[in-house]
């Protein structure tokens, strides 16, 4: 597993990896808006959890083969293939496919995509890096999230049509600059070919990274993350109504773009005060998110919200960014990146489905939209709260 030493090659790579990830970010969630808003054309409001769920599972199918692409082929090759289906998927859409299959479609997509865009960074930079790094790549996608779900949510308004024509126009270009990204060195070559081996060698990677502390810890807190940030995308649509009296689709998209304001400056924190070896700081951010989305569950005005959930998304950035870089070191230096960043995606699909399967669960159930809310709250904080019990228990053996 080689990193470049080369300066130039490491400002061109990623330079042409921020601007990939941003615009195929920025398609990412104008398309989940567009989708949601053709749902609630068709009068199938209710169905919006499924979005999520059918963006989730080809992560949870394909976590065995993904990680074993992104190490054994060049990486901006696959890329520029996640980006090609996420097209299909925005494609499919325009032609009339239902929005649950379409997104479906860009699940696909996204789950090849996302081990390739973060193993690169371990082929680019040495461990001390690593965090500066991810907090550019994080924050990169965290802006584009602002801006996609901002123009998604003004654009459905205005013109649907618009809305999905800018979202197609956008992953072309997307995979467009994949091309710009340099070859970088193959990590792990194919050895096996057949489905027995990949999977065998995937439940080895899965046992390998579950017994690295660090990784293990890496895994449950960024699963945490995670999984309430697929849930909240949903809770919002469901919550500005009720708590803020708002029915259009904007409102909730500049709210979700709040959260992604707050990441921002969670990661740009994160990059500069949380090196590997200060990793457990990460876990003030942590403990913050559960109350704040309590505290959220409480209000019913707009301002106070916005705040929240700024204050919500920079405890996240805080907190998953060092544990990101943790992992794709303890892999990188084991297993290899991208097949560590697919057990990643594994746990923390896996994750969003429970989560999203409860609040589907749960609303079925009639429970309010606010306790909802509150309930999640409630048992984030307990399982960061686990977590940091159990990492600083650790730290004080050692």
């Amino acid at each position: 597993m080689n990193t470049i030493h080369l300066p130039m090659l490491h400002n061109r790579a990623m330079l042409a990896l921020l601007v990939a990830q941003f615009l195929s970010a920025l398609a990412d969630n104008a398309l989940l808006i567009v989708a949601i808003a053709t749902l609630k054309a068709q009068l199938e409001a209710g169905n919006v959890p499924w979005l999520q769920i059918a963006f989730v599972l080809p992560f949870i199918l394909l976590a065995p083969f993904v990680g074993v692409l992104a190490d054994a082929l060049p990486k901006n090759r696959v890329l520029l293939a996640g980006n090609a289906i996420k097209l299909l998927g925005a494609l499919s859409l325009l032609i009339g496919a239902h929005p649950i299959v379409a997104y479906g479609i860009a699940g696909i997509g996204a789950a090849l995509y996302s081990p390739a865009k973060f193993g690169m960074l371990t082929q680019l930079f040495p461990p001390e890096k690593l965090v500066r790094a991810n907090s550019l790549l994080e924050g990169s996608t965290i802006v584009a999230i602002l801006l996609g779900v901002f123009i998604g949510g003004l654009l459905t308004d205005y013109n649907p049509d618009l809305a999905l024509g800018s979202v197609i126009a956008l992953f072309a270009l997307a995979a467009l600059v994949n091309l710009l990204i340099p070859r970088l060195p193959i990590e792990s070559p194919l050895k096996d070919h057949h489905l027995g081996a990949t999977l065998r060698s995937f439940g080895r990677d899965l046992v390998t990274l579950f017994n690295i502390t660090d990784a293990r810890a890496s895994l449950l807190a960024t699963t945490t993350f995670w999984g309430l940030g697929s849930t909240m995308r949903l809770m919002l649509f469901a919550w500005v109504p009720v708590a803020l009296g708002t029915l259009d689709n904007s409102t909730p998209s500049n709210l979700m773009g709040a959260v992604s304001i707050g990441i921002v400056f969670g990661a740009a924190i994160a990059g500069f005060l949380i090196p590997l070896h200060k990793v457990n700081r990460a876990l003030i951010g942590g403990l913050l998110l559960g109350p704040l989305v309590m505290l959220l569950a409480l209000t019913q005005s707009l301002p106070v919200a916005v705040a929240l959930l700024i204050a919500l998304g920079a405890a996240g950035g805080m907190f998953v960014v060092p544990m990101n870089a943790m992992l794709q070191d303890a892999g990188h230096r084991t297993i290899g990146a991208g097949r560590a960043l697919a057990v990643q995606n594994l746990w923390e699909n896996m994750a969003m489905l429970l989560f999203v399967g409860l609040y589907l669960l749960l609303s079925q159930m009639s429970v309010s939209i606010t306790a909802n809310l509150f309930i999640f709250g409630a048992l984030l904080l307990v399982l960061t709260g686990g977590i940091s019990w159990l990492r600083l228990k650790r730290t004080v053996r050692a």
